[in-house]
């Protein structure tokens, strides 16, 4: 029984690993379709694909300035308010396996009210043949216009 718990805590990762995308391009089109993807897993409470951005080593800086690991940040996928994610003003940057967006998501209730503004930043890093996040930033704007 303890061998095979122990496999299970070997084998189980890395078959969540594995079903991760890989073969991205190292490109600004690769990163703003990766926000979009991580936007839009947020939104239908999938914490399997936001697992799948989030590196080991990612930590968030929230609009209160509070730290998040990517533990807590993929615990508290599943307590999300019901909305969507609007991405506009993305600027993404690359330098070799280094790069990043800035970008505004405007949040959105199920009836199309805006709930908030938040100007993002996040940091990515290029291994095994994908992009992974190892931070963020968010600031909440003052306006949900």
């Amino acid at each position: 029984m303890k061998q095979v718990f122990l496999l299970a805590l070997v084998v189980l990762p890395l078959a969540c690993w594995a079903s991760c995308p890989s073969g991205q391009t190292k490109d600004e089109a690769a990163l703003v379709q990766l926000e979009q993807t991580w936007a839009k897993a947020l939104e239908q409470r999938d914490g399997a694909a936001v697992g799948c951005i989030l590196a080991a080593e990612f930590e968030d800086a929230d609009p209160n300035g509070a730290l998040h690991s990517r533990t807590e940040a993929l615990a508290n996928i599943p307590h999300r308010r019901p909305g969507s994610n609007k991405l506009s003003d993305l600027h993404p940057h690359v330098y070799g396996d280094f790069g990043y967006v800035r970008g505004l998501n405007t949040v959105v209730d199920p009836n199309g009210k805006g709930l908030a503004r938040v100007r993002f930043t996040d940091i990515f890093v290029y291994r095994d043949g994908r992009w992974v996040a190892v931070a963020g930033q968010e600031s909440l704007l003052s306006d949900t216009k």
